[in-house]
């Protein structure tokens, strides 16, 4: 009763199973192609950041540049965030209200190889052009984003010095027998309280600059600054990340530590991932007005740009 059951006639059955058959390769192709529509997107590369619009930063500079000259005060006054300050290239500092009342006398000339560089909410316009006295100045234009506006937050003149050739030499730093154990201020002072957590940062990372600077560190001050790092001080050479790096790694008897002034009076604001430092320094019997830039990347404060300008009258 329990034994085997012997069809009569196997082939009658396969018309029956050849349809099922033909359904089950059908769903599992659609299968497939629903696991392979739903994990292609996972797989494709990630949309690359939309780059950075220069062009209303560009026709900001532009037109303060062009009411300063026609004298107008209304366009001008738009265009000045309530901080903005500016240094010629004599080091004469003018507050916003003394430049609005002398644009036509403070107008720069136009300028030539201009380069915009951004970080968010703050961007910086470069380049050259000439002073009233007719000599070759390197001008930085720092702007910040407020209420969707670009607003100046500083102009600042630097004359160029009389190789803008980089030279990879320890004279084209500023330098001056300072040991790293004297370096109080700025190394482990600064005359400013901070006000944020960000700026800690910021100070702390221009701190790190600084000991490492005295202290003839070239890898720690590496570190701290940008790929693209640039320095200008009044009536010295161009000084680039290279450049900086080969001087502080010359350890030879003939090469003195360099020198950081000591920070008078500072300046400091962050704008998202950028921040600007304005100091007064003296260095010996020399003083002179310094504008630095800061930009975060991947969670760290990088210095990208310095500009120094001897004060010689005020």
């Amino acid at each position: 009763m329990w034994g085997a059951i012997k069809l009569a006639n196997p082939a009658a059955l396969l018309p029956s199973v050849r349809p099922a058959v033909r359904w089950s390769g059908l769903a599992v192709i659609v299968a497939v192609a629903l696991i392979a529509a739903f994990a292609l997107p996972k797989l494709q590369p990630k949309a690359r950041p939309v780059a950075f619009d220069e062009a209303p930063v560009l026709a900001a500079d532009n037109a303060l540049a062009g009411a300063m000259r026609a004298g107008d005060r209304k366009a001008a006054r738009r265009l000045l965030t309530l901080q903005f300050t500016s240094a010629d290239a004599d080091g004469k500092i003018h507050p916003r209200h003394e430049l609005l009342g002398a644009l036509k006398a403070l107008a720069p000339q136009p300028a030539t190889d201009i380069k915009i560089r951004n970080s968010g909410l703050l961007a910086m316009v470069t380049g050259h052009r000439p002073a009233a006295h007719g000599a070759d100045v390197f001008f930085l234009n720092i702007w910040v984003k407020q209420k969707g506006a670009w607003r100046a937050l500083l102009m600042q003149d630097v004359p160029t010095g009389p190789d803008e050739q980089p030279t990879a030499t320890a004279a084209a730093l500023h330098v001056a027998e300072l040991k790293a154990s004297e370096c109080a201020n700025p190394c482990k002072t600064l005359p400013y309280r901070v006000r944020s957590a960000a700026e800690q940062d910021v100070v702390s990372a221009y701190q790190a600059i600084a000991m490492a600077a005295v202290a003839r560190d070239a890898s720690e001050w590496a570190k701290h600054v940008t790929d693209d790092f640039v320095a200008y001080a009044g009536d010295r050479p161009l000084i680039t990340r290279t450049m900086r790096i080969a001087a502080l790694a010359d350890q030879g008897d003939n090469v003195p530590a360099m020198r950081i002034g000591e920070v008078q009076t500072m300046r400091l604001a962050v704008y998202g991932d950028g921040a600007v430092m304005i100091t007064t320094e003296a260095d010996g019997s020399k003083a002179y007005r310094a504008a630095r830039v800061f930009v975060r990347r991947d969670g760290r404060w990088l210095m990208a740009i310095s500009a120094q300008t001897d004060v010689k009258s005020q």
